[in-house]
């Protein structure tokens, strides 16, 4: 099975190399600007160039109106939308009318109970994704560096399509894909020297990481 991988929350070119370097399959530009991973539209419309043909483009949302997205859209032209706030499944169906683009949605959880919430997204929402619920106090859904016990997506439809997200890095990367076995997985700050600032060599050491992990398992 192919797995994609995600480097999420990019604002440079040599973070954006690294990515493309290292074989992600998607790369995520974030427009939310309480993130200290917020990029302009324009900016993120520059760098995503580079992935042209290689990776797919995302824009990650958080509860963003028509305006704003119609400029994300228009400045950027991502190749995908993502919504990380608390968008309704016809949220979902209206973006996807409105773009012609598909979406993911993102669902925060941390027991197997929150799990539940997806029914409604299922068969609307191109892909889905689940991330660690933020710490209390955070003003960020996502990015925190904060993982959740990862044996509950086992108990998942096997042909469910999302990304495993929250709290990823090279170092417990080999754990997420032995417990979990997501057809995708998406990492943030688990590359990053601190907070928004992405570290090109930790994107390759992380892609080492999978790299090994996978090969352990094939073994």
């Amino acid at each position: 099975m192919t797995l994609d991988i995600k480097i999420c929350g990019l604002k440079t070119d040599a973070a954006m190399a690294a990515a493309l370097a290292g074989g992600a399959s998607h790369v995520g530009f974030i427009f939310f600007p309480k993130s200290p991973r917020y990029v302009e539209p324009a900016e993120a419309g520059r760098l995503r160039v580079a992935a042209r043909g290689k990776a797919l483009a995302v824009a990650v949302t958080v509860d963003a109106d028509d305006e704003f997205l119609d400029n994300i859209v228009a400045k950027m032209q991502p190749d995908m939308l993502q919504l990380h706030g608390s968008e309704t499944p016809d949220r979902v169906a209206e973006l996807k009318a409105r773009y012609g683009l598909p979406v993911m949605k993102v669902f925060s959880v941390s027991e197997a109970a929150d799990l539940e919430r997806i029914q409604p997204f299922v068969g609307i929402a191109d892909r889905l994704m689940f991330d660690a619920k933020p710490p209390k106090g955070s003003e960020l859904p996502g990015g925190n560096g904060v993982a959740f016990d990862w044996r509950i997506l086992t108990g998942l439809d096997a042909g469910l399509d999302y990304m495993l997200s929250g709290g990823l890095n090279a170092a417990n990367i080999g754990d997420a894909l032995r417990l979990a076995n997501p057809p995708g997985i998406d990492v943030s700050s688990g590359v990053e020297s601190a907070p928004g600032v992405k570290d090109p060599a930790l994107i390759e050491q992380f892609f080492r990481a999978v790299r090994a992990a996978r090969d352990d398992r094939a073994a």
